[in-house]
């Protein structure tokens, strides 16, 4: 029963494991160790400052003046920048466009997700390959996937175009037609991000346990049932990461806008990101758009303090 005691030392300078006999004092940080702490964490340290640090803070300052074309300050006005933007009935609609893009795509992407996920997690023949095929899109840039879809919903010669010519159905006109073009720049998205929250997913469905299922199985509940209050509480601290990061991604989308429809037709797709990209590169107006990206940080920031603040709440850890 003695070796399976810590023993501590009287004058309490050192305490030690009997099984091992490991001094944990000389666990102790030492003076020579903070310089080699220092040189390791000195060069993320240095990244983190020059390129993120930095550029907010330039950022937050530049959103207070009136700049010129170079982006040189000129006239320090203070929070007008901001009103300037909160009295705009054009940033105002860049901004709601931009929450139901932000909402369809996360609700998207992690129901389509969760669903390609219990399907590939069933040992089923041919399981591997479909595994395979929904985490591909994590391999395909931006570049391709909008030439890819712009292929697809080409109004003349394009996938759906064919498709609805051969069903005798109506042609829709993608790229002119406002709602239409949120909805193709939508489905976009989420087959971009499908392939993360797929394999995310996916890696928390093969490390539930078997034998619970098999409990469940046995008392006669149904697959529903068990979907609903065995794997989803299961897989609720992954599925909250999932939901995080596609919410913040979704936010920064911008790759697919400017090589799929611009921010139009008529600022239909003017999301707040591309919004920033205009006023600061083909406007020169940086003061406005800086003060829109300090706008963008606090409507993340809110939106992922809310899911932290309630969801959170339903997760099981």
């Amino acid at each position: 029963m003695a070796e399976n005691n810590r023993v501590i030392d009287p004058s309490g300078s050192a305490v030690k494991a009997a099984r091992g006999g490991l001094d944990f004092q000389q666990l102790s940080v030492k003076k020579n160790d903070k310089g080699y702490a220092w040189l390791f964490l000195g060069p993320s340290l240095l990244l983190l400052i020059v390129f993120i640090f930095y550029p907010m803070l330039k950022t937050l300052y530049l959103s207070l003046f009136l700049t010129n074309g170079n982006g040189q300050n000129t006239v320090f006005v203070g929070l007008q920048n901001y009103m300037t933007l909160l009295t705009s009935a054009t940033y105002f609609a860049s901004l709601f466009a931009t929450l139901i893009y932000v909402l369809a795509v996360s609700l998207l992407t992690i129901i389509l997700g969760l669903l390609l996920a219990s399907t590939a997690s069933k040992n089923v023949r041919g399981s591997s390959f479909f595994r395979t095929i929904f985490s591909s899109t994590m391999g395909v840039s931006i570049s391709v996937s909008a030439i890819f879809w712009l292929f697809i919903f080409n109004p003349s010669i394009g996938v759906f175009t064919q498709l609805a010519a051969f069903l005798h159905l109506p042609i829709l006109n993608w790229s002119t037609d406002p709602n239409l073009a949120m909805l193709s720049v939508i489905i976009s998205t989420v087959w971009m991000n499908l392939g993360f929250a797929f394999l995310i997913l996916f890696s928390a469905f093969q490390s539930l346990p078997q034998s619970l299922y098999e409990e469940t199985a046995i008392e006669g509940a149904s697959p529903s049932y068990r979907f609903f209050h065995v794997t989803l509480p299961l897989i609720s601290p992954t599925l909250f990461f999932v939901s995080i990061i596609t919410l913040i991604e979704s936010f920064k989308s911008f790759g697919l806008i400017d090589l799929m429809t611009a921010g139009g037709p008529n600022n239909a797709t003017n999301l707040l990101v591309y919004h920033i990209y205009q006023n600061a590169f083909l406007n020169g107006n940086y003061s406005q758009a800086s003060a829109e990206s300090v706008i963008l940080i606090i409507v993340i920031a809110v939106l992922t303090f809310i899911q932290f603040k309630y969801l959170e709440k339903k997760v099981s850890y």
